[in-house]
């Protein structure tokens, strides 16, 4: 079987992600997003998802963190997909 392997990054012009997922990993999680109850979450689908998460970001969060938080999800979700 082939490994389950994505990075995918997002450059938007509030906003620049990267995201690595390795969706046989072990429940790593390697997180900088600024936001911590959002580093949290996101640390809690790897460790019970057996997921190995690799997330790094940056984002307008002087304006507000909708844009971050809405590209994380965006570019982890086609990680995950191309994984």
């Amino acid at each position: 079987m082939s490994a389950r392997i994505a990075t995918i990054k997002r450059d938007t012009l509030e906003t620049r992600i990267q995201a690595r997922v390795n969706l046989d990993g072990t429940g790593n999680a390697q997180l900088a997003t600024s936001l911590p109850f959002l580093d949290h979450m996101l640390d809690q689908i790897a460790r019970h998802g057996l997921i190995d998460l690799d997330i790094e970001a940056q984002g307008d969060l002087h304006i507000d963190a909708h844009h971050t938080v809405e590209d994380i999800g965006i570019t982890l979700g086609q990680a995950v997909k191309q994984a």
